[in-house]
């Protein structure tokens, strides 16, 4: 790819930060911005450790005194109770002086355009924009940055950058992808009461799902085949059963999808009997879980479009996840900025990291089989598994303490994955904390000693994953 044009924006690599390490961590590797939840009024309220000010303080102070920039989020779609509490519950938050709120519901907007005029607001996906008449809507009331729905495609993104030339606009490139439009689900919701527009997912989607075939008597009633009819509900005293119509239960029509016209019942791993039917329209079923996003092969174009920052999902993932990530992405940008090809070793670096398989998403429709075998054999070449992250340093021994996250042994082709530079190194040695020799080490929960390579850097952070 040629390199971009001489004006193109340098866009800005937007990390997630759940806790004050995760955001130093991102911040070592490349990220310019982090975001993290004000728990109330964010869509994140577990493994948050922002909820408290002190905290919250001093993310932002560390942010700043690094030249960096913190957006806090406080998007989710209020009940009344939220609203009352809303104005009082942030005054002492953005007195810390956040650098943005992300927020997507209108009422509590014009609340903070009122009272804090001077703080800047940034338009939550959950806002689903996906035009540029919508960018220029809110763009009139005052938001200064616009952070595009996950279901646009790379020319829709242009189309828009091209009709709205002078705000911000923000695209996911990497992370968890909802099965609902940009994260408008109720699954959650529906199974434990844990409503995810309020900030309480429980990812449902995620959990662990097996189908079962079904058949349908002249009555309409579902049973499993060969069995008895199915369905119970929890209050209905004896065996119920499963009475929709066959148009309702079935996946999908014409032959080409799963079943044909055959009912099927989707049963949830810590449900056991529990069978719910269910369904597929032409687009396709809508309560298994998506791939995670991977985009970083499309970071070139991003870049030639204008977009102005690229977003990271994972605010309840590890250290090691934003490490990973930030590192990946940042060498992707700088190399599009240098006008330097696109290197696909990166796809390789981020299947180290826990996912459902990776997509690119909505950005590009049809893949050709080149680009399909061009992904999947740089992916499967740069698999590796984190095993160990290093929290000291004996200088008189020349060694690293090493906290295990997984196994692993001497002999391991290991790389370690730090701020200045990733080097590969096959420890021949492994000692226990006695000072023992250990032929493997089995697992998490303990600490050991080994060499780093040449040219690391004890002073930085330091994970180790092993190649597999």
């Amino acid at each position: 790819m040629p390199a971009p044009p001489a004006a193109a924006r340098r866009p800005e690599l937007l990390a997630p930060a759940g806790t004050l390490e995760m955001m130093h961590t991102a911040f070592a590797y490349g990220a310019d911005a982090v975001y993290a939840g004000q728990p109330r009024y964010s869509l994140r309220v577990r493994n948050n450790s922002f909820g408290q000010l002190d905290t919250l303080a001093a993310g932002i102070d560390a942010a700043h005194a690094a030249g960096k920039l913190f957006y806090l989020v406080a998007n989710i779609t209020p009940h009344n109770a939220k609203v009352r509490s809303f104005e009082a519950d942030m005054a002492p938050v953005i007195a810390l002086r956040p650098d943005a709120l992300i927020m997507a519901d209108p009422g509590l907007m014009m609340l903070v355009r009122e009272r804090w005029p001077e703080t800047d607001l940034h338009l939550s996906v959950q806002a689903n924009t996906t035009n540029y008449a919508s960018v220029r809507f809110w763009q009139s009331v005052g938001v200064k940055r616009i952070i595009l729905s996950r279901e646009l495609s790379l020319d829709e993104i242009a189309e828009i950058r091209d009709a709205c030339p002078d705000i911000e606009l923000e695209v996911f490139v990497h992370g968890a992808l909802c099965i609902a439009y940009s994260g408008r689900c109720l699954l959650s919701g529906y199974f434990n009461h844990r409503d995810p527009n309020q900030g309480s997912c429980t990812n449902a989607c995620r959990w662990d799902y097996s189908l079962h075939a079904a058949g349908e008597d002249a009555s309409g009633n579902v049973h499993t085949d060969g069995g008895p009819p199915i369905g119970t509900p929890k209050d209905a005293g004896a065996v119920g059963t499963a009475t929709r119509s066959r148009r309702e239960l079935t996946l999908g029509g014409g032959p080409r999808h799963l079943g044909g016209s055959k009912p099927w019942l989707l049963e949830e791993g810590t449900r056991p009997g529990e069978l719910m039917p269910i369904e597929e329209d032409e687009h396709g079923t809508y309560i298994l879980n998506s791939k995670d996003l991977r985009a970083i092969e499309h970071v070139h174009r991003l870049v030639e479009i204008g977009v102005d920052s690229l977003k990271i999902e994972g605010r309840t993932k590890s250290p090691y996840y934003v490490a990973r990530a930030a590192q990946g992405y940042r060498r992707a940008i700088d190399d599009a900025l240098a006008g330097r090809p696109f290197d696909p070793r990166l796809l390789g670096e981020l299947e180290g990291l826990a996912s459902r398989g990776y997509t690119d998403g909505f950005y590009q429709r049809h893949h050709t089989p080149e680009q399909q075998n061009y992904l999947r054999g740089h992916s499967e070449s740069g698999r590796s598994l984190l095993v160990g992250e290093v929290v000291g340093y004996d200088a008189a021994r020349g060694l690293a303490e090493v906290e295990v996250k997984n196994g692993f042994a001497p002999g391991d082709r290991l790389e370690f994955v730090q701020p200045g530079g990733n080097r590969d190194g096959v420890p021949a040695q492994v000692l226990a904390a006695d000072g023992s020799a250990l032929a493997r080490v089995p697992g998490s929960g303990r600490r050991v000693w080994l060499a780093l390579p040449a040219g690391s850097d004890p002073a930085q952070p330091c994970f180790i994953a092993r190649y597999l």
